[in-house]
C-alpha cells in the first residue's frame, strides 16, 4: 500500500474512531490447530473491562475483587487493567477493551470525559460505568468523601484535637479533595480552627514517612492528623514513632479506606471505611444491566455512606 494510501487510512480511522475487530482477524486468519483440538460447545462468556489507577493499592484490588465476584456469578469473566493515574494509558485500556469486544468497562477516570464516553459506546457499544465519578448520562458508583472526610474531622474535634492537617496527593484526585472539603466544612461547624494541607507525591507509605518531617516543621505542630488514604497514614505514624513522637499522645492520626493493614499496623489506625467490595458489585449489577438492556437502560448514580472505625490510633 502506497505512503498516501496509509495516511488516508489513519485519517479515516481517527476520524471514524474505529477500533480493530480482534475477533473477527482472528476469523480471517483461520482457525489454530488448538480450535480443532477443542470440544467444547458452550460458547465462552463475555468479559467486561475493570480499570483502576493502580492495582498495588488495596483499596483498588478490593474495589476489583468485588466487582469480579458479582460478573463471575453472572456467568462473566473480568479483565484487570491499570492505568497508573495516565490518561494515555486510559485511553490504551480502553481500545484493547474495544477490541477484544468486551461487553462494558468498570472505570476509575483519570482522563475520560463525557464526549469519550459517547465515542466507545458508539464505537464499541460496550456498557460503561464510572467508579468514584459522576457524570451525565452514565452510570457511577461513588462513596460520599465529603461525608467521610467531615467524620473524620469531627471525631479529632471530639478528641480536643483543633490543629488539624490534611495529607494528600499532589494531584488531588476528586475523592481525595472532596475529602479535605467536608474536613473543612467539620471544622468550619465547630467554629473555626486551622487546617493545614500537605500534598505528596503519592499516596504511598514512603510519601506518609515524607510528610512526617513536613509536619513537624510546621508551626505551631498540628496535634492531629487525617491522611487521605491508610497507606499514608501508616507511613506517618511508623515515621513519627521513630522519631520519637508518641501516637496518638502527641499527635492523633486518622486514615481512609480501612484496608486490611489498618488493623495490624504497629498501632491500629483508626480510618475512615469505604465499603470497597460494595463498590465493586454495586458497579458490577449496572454494568451487567446496561449490557442486558442496551439502549432500554435508565443511568443510575449510586451513592454509599462511608463509616468511622475507631482503633488505638486517634
Amino acid at each position: 500500500m502506497a505512503e498516501a494510501t496509509r495516511d488516508r487510512v489513519r485519517a479515516a480511522i481517527q476520524e471514524l474512531g474505529f477500533v480493530r475487530n480482534e475477533s473477527a482477524r482472528r476469523l480471517r486468519q483461520g482457525p489454530s490447530r488448538a480450535a480443532y483440538d477443542r470440544r467444547a460447545t458452550t460458547p465462552r462468556p463475555r468479559a467486561f473491562g475493570i480499570v483502576v489507577e493502580d492495582l498495588t493499592n488495596p483499596y483498588a484490588s478490593d474495589v476489583a475483587r468485588g466487582a469480579e465476584l458479582t460478573l463471575n456469578e453472572a456467568g462473566h469473566d473480568a479483565l484487570w487493567l491499570s492505568s497508573d493515574h495516565s490518561p494515555d494509558k486510559e485511553r490504551r485500556s480502553l481500545e484493547l477493551l474495544a477490541e477484544h469486544q468486551a461487553a462494558g468497562v468498570l472505570i476509575v477516570p483519570v482522563g475520560i470525559g463525557p464526549a469519550d464516553i459517547d465515542r466507545v459506546r458508539a464505537s464499541s457499544g460496550m456498557a460503561v460505568v464510572l467508579i468514584d465519578h459522576a457524570g451525565p448520562d452514565v452510570c457511577s458508583v461513588q462513596v460520599d468523601h465529603v461525608a467521610g472526610g467531615d467524620i473524620a474531622a469531627a471525631h479529632l474535634l471530639s478528641l480536643g484535637r483543633h490543629r488539624l492537617a490534611f495529607v494528600t496527593g499532589a494531584q488531588g484526585p476528586q475523592p481525595c479533595a472532596e475529602r479535605g472539603h467536608g474536613a473543612a466544612r467539620a471544622l468550619a461547624k465547630a467554629g473555626g480552627g486551622k487546617l493545614f494541607t500537605l500534598r505528596q507525591d503519592a499516596l504511598s507509605p514512603t510519601e506518609g514517612q515524607a510528610a512526617a518531617h513536613r509536619l513537624l516543621k510546621l508551626s505551631p505542630v498540628p496535634d492531629a492528623v487525617f491522611c487521605a488514604n491508610d497507606l499514608l497514614a501508616i507511613g506517618m505514624i511508623n515515621e513519627l514513632q521513630r522519631l520519637g513522637v508518641r501516637i496518638p499522645d502527641d499527635i492523633a492520626v486518622i486514615g481512609y479506606d480501612d484496608i486490611e493493614l489498618a488493623s495490624s499496623s504497629a498501632v491500629p489506625l483508626t480510618t475512615i471505611r469505604q465499603p470497597r467490595y460494595a463498590v465493586g458489585e454495586e458497579a458490577a449489577e449496572l454494568a451487567l444491566a446496561e449490557f442486558a438492556e442496551g439502549e432500554s437502560h435508565l443511568h443510575r448514580q449510586v451513592i454509599l455512606t462511608p463509616e468511622l472505625v475507631i482503633r488505638e490510633s486517634a
